[in-house]
């Protein structure tokens, strides 16, 4: 099929179903070049029409610290005093970038997570 910029829900469809039918296609094929182009295709729809809530870095901090059972205290090594954690568990402090690197590392989270908030 000549695939084009999908523009209707119906497109969106067919080219996610065709996708799925040709997802593990052999490397250097035509359905290896058509499975390519769809994937862009269908990301460019999704970005189109589709947009995601942005995340509050700050909720998934504290989801992780409740996950891993820490406390704030537990953050002083990775972001400093017990004023800068509290400040930045408040809100009331911007997270820098050196500061994201860190969490990004310690929680081991996409550092797409902190895009917003550095």
């Amino acid at each position: 099929m000549n695939w084009k910029v999908l523009k209707t829900e119906d497109d969106y469809n067919k080219a996610s179903i065709r996708m799925m039918e040709i997802f593990h296609a052999i490397p250097n094929t035509p359905e290896d070049d058509e499975l390519d182009l769809l994937i862009v295709l269908i990301k460019d729809y999704d970005e189109k029409n589709y947009h995601l809530p942005e995340l509050d870095v700050l909720e998934v901090i504290k989801y992780k610290m409740q996950e891993m059972g820490i406390k704030a205290k537990d953050l002083e090594p990775i972001i400093g005093s017990k004023g800068h954690v509290s400040a930045i568990l408040s809100g009331k402090r911007e997270i820098t970038l050196k500061m994201a690197q860190k969490l990004k590392n310690f929680f081991k989270l996409p550092a797409e997570v902190f895009l917003h908030s550095v």
